[in-house]
């Protein structure tokens, strides 16, 4: 489920920061998730990384456009029911033509136990690609490091716009677990 370096076995979650940081992504803007953990922990320890914890996704697509003003590459983490909040955002990328990754950990697909994850994560590839961003797609533990690597070789090598979707079977389906005495 990862890969192997030298007799260590990683795992697709430090596969995907393996990714970014091999892409020389140089800011990692977030909103917390649970699904981004890894890389945001590891992010965070990096000292080659400026880890940016964000109020909205929004924020996210407009500190990549200013580290890409300054020469840097970043890269926007997210969830799906946070790419609804970069809508209008997405217009900037667009329109400086600037290349722009976000990797986005999907809900409201398998196994998903809320009910109001459901919309924004069906729409997710159609808004994003309504917006202009290119969308690819990681199932399996195995290809999770490769398409974010193809990814930002796309994006920073063409300035374009390019999500990567970390189905909710990889991430793992959340679970509700109700507290004792609750209602």
């Amino acid at each position: 489920m990862g890969s192997v370096e030298g007799n260590a076995v990683t795992s697709w979650q430090d596969d995907v920061f393996d990714a970014l940081k091999e892409a020389d992504v140089r800011q990692i803007g977030y909103v917390p998730d649970a699904g981004h953990a890894t890389t945001i922990r590891r992010a965070e320890t990096d000292p080659d990384i400026r880890a940016v914890v964000l109020t909205t996704e929004a924020e996210g697509v407009a500190m990549a456009a200013g580290a890409w003003l300054g020469g840097q590459r970043a890269a926007l983490l997210m969830q799906s029911s946070g790419v609804g909040n970069t809508i209008n955002m997405l217009s900037l990328v667009s329109n400086l033509r600037m290349p722009f990754l976000t990797v986005v950990t999907m809900r409201g697909e398998w196994g998903e136990f809320n009910p109001w994850q459901v919309p924004m994560g069906t729409g997710t590839p159609a808004v994003l690609e309504a917006m202009g961003v290119l969308v690819r797609h990681a199932e399996h533990p195995a290809e999770a490091g490769l398409v974010v690597r193809a990814a930002a070789d796309l994006a920073f090598g063409s300035s374009v716009a390019v999500a990567v979707l970390l189905s909710q079977r990889l991430i793992g389906a959340k679970v509700f677990v109700q507290k004792e005495g609750a209602r």
